[in-house]
């Protein structure tokens, strides 16, 4: 057949155009939201070099132009709310979420905190900013187990008990995570992975040791949660070494339990620096190339840091595969593309939040009402509450009017945040609140002076005076985010490097309380800080106590609605309050022997768990729903709570278990269980809590793997861990 020159010209031209079209739709594939998205993502990295490669598994993403791929850095924050990018919610430190025992609560502060981090990324991106604390990847939250006093971060953590921990953990990561069945909200991490809680001074070097029995029973289980019950996208490795392998390139923690045993399929990051430790701090390699690869290998995908540089080279000499190097770009761009950022505004649920969205009255009106959950009445003669024609009123001590501890650290910035004085003084207004500092805060003191000048006379003077013409002394003390922390220069009497060496107050408070004792005057102890302080003094001379943590941007109205009865205080200590650091083994020991609410088998001076009301609850009527069950089963536990007292309030139930003829060595008993619940002055309520018997684990050693014990236990129901008002029995079959 003859074919015309014009046909053959049209049909040679149409195919080129085809050949382009292919090529161009090719080129377009991890744009096109209807495809796959591990083909889109496969489809991006075949197109990368390998320098791009490398680079986009570091924190500071650099762009790729000819790809249309903006740059991105990984490093955000939002322990309490969106941290160091502005202003933000500012909410209770971390530690004073976990003691208003409220899950609930926890997970709507973090749905809050996750518009107000899309609304910052939003109006960013339109402005073309991509730096450090703008992006979508936040490192919070820490459930590191809080198993020791002195660890300066522990205000960063949701206390001492794994399953507290876990549960206000998922909350947390939920909120932040969002619900849409395709995209997140925001990524979550969950750190630090794994046994990590101080020293502080040597945590680029330490080797943590502990138990299998320790392990699997205390410092895994809340990470377990978070990974199979709130599904978060990412988890961050620690600093220190366990078992002599650094805990981010550790195969044990990394490969074994947390990919292979749990299912992890998010992403790892370091924390930061971290690879740079293990030839600097733990010298385990002799160079970043080496450990670098040791870090890929074992299945950490992204440094915080720019070490992965050096992978181009351990390519090369032969460390590293290239198989590797791109299954770890794949989860980073997985969680890229779960955020949205590679599909149009259009389809993306979160893109049309805006900055009407940050820091609005019903963002504080839920900072105010975590702060409120967060107090704890650690101890009241009756004084409180306190009416509001009680006057005159000495507010004394060095963090009565101090923004510093409010905010605890990893915190935003607040638009108009109100110190404990203000809150007081918006109640009982200025004629009636008599302010004197009294001493300075111990972060403000030059130690290298002498006495007087570190305890002024003339502040001294003041605060007596406002002592002798009140009715009451508010004392507002405690430590503040200047005296514990992460890795602090602070080297001074009961303080070193973010940690503490004693239990007790600063002396110079403990001085002037001794002082405003003597004048007769009944004092009610504000405390602020993340961590348990030994009391006894203060306990016997005091009339009332708060701790009242850091208590966020309207922490002052808060600590003053409870102090006037504006609200009635039901927060629950979230660790163990101990007399003495004799009560304790050493800081460096990892044991738990000794150890928490759960190992410690001394007399706590506030145990874990207990928190006071202007109100009482009685508990009646424990029934189970049955007695006898498998190692694989469940049941319900019912109680029936009454409020006898003469105002409304807030139980917190708490069900523990024991078994104290454990032939494998138990704890002395364990949470299981705990609900918050509202009633009203004289109201009664049934209560169902379930118990799942897998709860009652412990983790066999020479097994390997967690086992239920067989035989009877006690469940245990009340108000603290040392409050129990019902028990019952059960038993468990064999296996």
């Amino acid at each position: 057949m003859k074919v015309s020159s014009s046909f053959l010209f049209a049909f040679l031209l149409l195919s080129v155009i085809g050949v382009f079209s292919a090529q161009a739709q090719d080129s377009l594939k991890f744009r096109n939201h209807q495809l796959p998205v591990v083909e889109r993502i496969r489809n991006l990295i075949s197109r990368l070099t390998q320098e791009e490669k490398v680079l986009q598994l570091q924190n500071d993403a650099p762009a790729i132009p000819r790809l249309g791929i903006p740059a991105y850095n990984w490093w955000n924050e939002c322990l309490h709310g969106v941290g160091r990018n502005g202003i933000a919610t500012v909410f209770p430190q971390a530690i004073g979420m976990a003691a208003t025992w409220d899950p609930d609560l926890i997970f709507r502060e973090a749905d809050v905190i996750s518009t107000e981090a899309r609304a910052k990324y939003n109006e960013a991106r339109k402005k073309g900013f991509t730096g450090n604390y703008e992006g979508l990847t936040f490192l919070s939250p820490n459930i590191n187990i809080f198993r020791d006093p002195r660890w300066g971060r522990g205000q960063e953590t949701y206390g001492e008990d794994p399953f507290l921990t876990g549960t206000i953990g998922v909350a947390f990561v939920k909120g932040l995570q969002g619900n849409d069945p395709k995209y997140l909200k925001v990524v979550a991490t969950a750190k630090h992975f794994a046994v990590h809680s101080g020293p502080e001074s040597t945590r680029h070097s330490f080797d943590a040791w502990c138990s299998d029995r320790d392990l699997f029973e205390t410092y895994l289980p809340a990470f377990e949660m978070l990974v199979k019950e709130g599904h978060v996208a990412s988890v961050m490795g620690a600093y220190n070494r366990f078992r002599n392998e650094p805990c981010c390139s550790n195969n044990f923690l990394l490969r074994d339990i947390l990919r292979k045993s749990w299912g992890f399929e998010g992403y790892v990051v370091t924390d930061c620096g971290a690879i740079w430790d293990i030839f600097n701090g733990h010298e385990l390699q002799p160079d970043a190339i080496r450990s670098s690869a040791m870090t890929l290998n074992a299945g950490c995908d992204l440094t915080c840091g720019d070490e992965y540089q050096e992978l181009l080279k351990a390519k090369e000499s032969g460390y590293v595969r290239q198989v590797t190097i791109d299954q770890s770009l794949e989860r980073l761009f997985t969680a890229r593309f779960r955020l949205g950022m590679f599909d149009p505004d259009s389809i993306v649920p979160y893109s049309d939040i805006t900055g009407t969205s940050l820091d609005t009255p019903s963002n504080r009106e839920l900072a105010a009402k975590v702060a409120r959950e967060s107090i704890v009445l650690l101890m009241n003669n009756g004084i409180l509450p306190l009416s509001e024609n009680t006057g005159p009123v000495a507010i004394i001590g060095p963090y009565a009017d101090n923004l510093n501890v409010l905010l605890g650290n990893y915190n935003g910035t607040p638009s108009q945040p109100v110190t404990l004085l203000q809150g007081i003084r918006n109640i009982i207004k200025n004629k009636k609140a008599i302010y004197a500092k009294g001493i300075p805060a111990f972060e403000e003191i030059d130690f290298s002076k002498n006495v007087i000048d570190w305890m002024p006379l003339e502040m001294q003077r003041q605060a007596m005076d406002a002592a002798q013409k009140s009715k009451v002394i508010i004392f507002v003390g405690g430590i503040s985010p200047g005296l514990e922390g992460e890795a602090l220069k602070v080297e001074i009497h009961g303080f070193s490097g973010g940690d503490r060496t004693n239990l007790e107050l600063p002396n110079n408070q403990k001085f002037l309380l001794k002082k405003l004792k003597e004048t007769g005057k009944p004092i009610i102890l504000v405390l602020t800080g993340g961590s348990a302080l030994a009391l006894d003094w203060e306990k016997e001379n005091c009339s009332a106590i708060l701790q009242v943590w850091y208590p966020g941007e309207e922490g002052g109205n808060a600590v003053a609605d409870v102090l006037f009865g504006k609200y009635n205080p039901a927060g629950r200590l979230p660790v163990t309050f101990y007399s003495s650091l004799n009560d304790l083994p050493l800081f460096e020991d990892y044991s738990m022997k000794g150890r928490t609410y759960k190992y410690f088998e001394g007399e706590p001076l506030f145990a874990f768990g207990h928190g006071l009301s202007y109100t009482h609850f009685q508990y009646e009527h424990f029934a189970l729903s049955k007695s006898i069950i498998s190692s694989e089963d469940s049941l319900l536990v019912e109680i029936t709570l009454k409020n006898t007292g003469r105002v409304d309030g807030e139980e917190v139930i708490q069900l523990y278990s024991a078994k104290p003829d454990s032939r494998v060595g138990q704890p002395l008993r364990k949470l299981i269980g705990f609900r918050r619940v509202f009633l009203k002055k004289g109201e009664e309520k049934v209560v169902v809590l379930p118990v799942y018997v897998s709860n009652l684990r412990y983790y066999d050693s020479e097994r390997q793997k967690y086992r239920v014990e067989a035989g009877i236990y006690t469940l245990l129901i009340g108000g603290a861990s040392d409050d129990i008002r019902l028990k019952g029995e059960i038993r468990v079959n064999p296996e």
